[in-house]
């Protein structure tokens, strides 16, 4: 389960992605090993981002 941070800052990087870049977003999981948030976007599926625990986006 996401913690309260990493849902903050999906939701706004999602909104990011969706309705400023125009690109779909692909896939949400979360890492079972490290715990981080992993979002994957864009036409190509090329963006890639990482969420950690503490809301630091990789």
């Amino acid at each position: 389960m996401p913690t309260d941070v990493q849902l903050k800052c999906l939701y706004r990087i999602a909104y990011q992605v969706t309705y400023v870049m125009f690109q779909p977003i692909h896939l949400i999981c979360i890492d079972e090993r490290t715990k981080n948030l992993f979002i994957l976007a864009g036409q190509n599926e090329n963006i890639e981002f990482e969420i950690t625990r503490d809301g630091e986006v990789l």
